[in-house]
């Protein structure tokens, strides 16, 4: 056997090792899973309001650590990450909402991660990356819709606030929205799809730095 194969070798028996250890079930991947989930849920905290969309619409980038999460260690940490995350901050703040908004939050946020972080997880380079997210863009935008249209704008409206009032609220910051689908067109999908895009540019700027100390190897 060659020099350079056996070189070849020891870095792929070096490689398999270190994802053994970053299996979920290994204590650096539920360390690591613990940690992201406290940090999203600090940046739950920090919400900027956009001025198209009335301000109970409001962004924040806790899905940032999810991502990375996800990434790193694959769709179903994702996807426990979130969950901590959202049982986190009803610990922390209790819900004004029923839980609808926390039940919103959970599913759009699995909605961009798993979809990014299943076809990443095909081939694991920057062009695969680059494809999840902008799938997992397109999801979140449909389902974010999808769902605000025929579940949590209606549950909502009956539970808090008469639909009319919520479409009210919107003419007033957006002269585009008269009715329940100007609403979605004109206030919703455009948000997700500004929050979507901007979680995604954070997540590939920091994740070559933060990757190595989540799963201790290089990719």
């Amino acid at each position: 056997m060659s020099d350079t194969k056996i070189v070849k070798e020891n870095k792929k028996y070096l490689h398999n090792n270190a994802a053994k250890k970053t299996s979920l079930m290994s204590v650096r991947a539920m360390v690591a899973m613990a940690l992201l989930s406290a940090l999203a849920t600090v940046l739950m905290l920090f919400e900027i309001p956009l001025w198209f969309i009335p301000k109970f619409y409001e962004l924040d980038f806790s899905e940032v650590p999810v991502l990375i999460g996800a990434f790193a260690l694959g769709p179903i940490a994702g996807i426990i990450i979130e969950l901590v995350k959202i049982l986190l901050n009803l610990f922390i703040n209790g819900t004004d909402t029923a839980f609808v908004g926390e039940l919103a939050n959970f599913l759009l946020g699995c909605s961009l991660v798993v979809p990014s972080a299943a076809v990443y997880a095909g081939y694991k380079t920057k062009k695969s990356a680059v494809i999840g997210m902008a799938t997992g863009t397109i999801v979140f935008v449909l389902v974010g819709c999808i769902l605000n249209a025929f579940v949590l704008l209606p549950l909502y409206s009956k539970m808090f606030i008469p639909l009319d009032a919520i479409i009210a609220e919107g003419s007033k910051v957006n002269k585009y929205i008269k009715d329940m689908k100007s609403f979605i067109i004109f206030g919703v999908m455009p948000f997700n799809l500004i929050k979507a895009i901007a979680v995604s540019a954070i997540t590939s700027a920091l994740y070559k730095y933060v990757s190595p100390i989540i799963k201790g190897y290089h990719e």
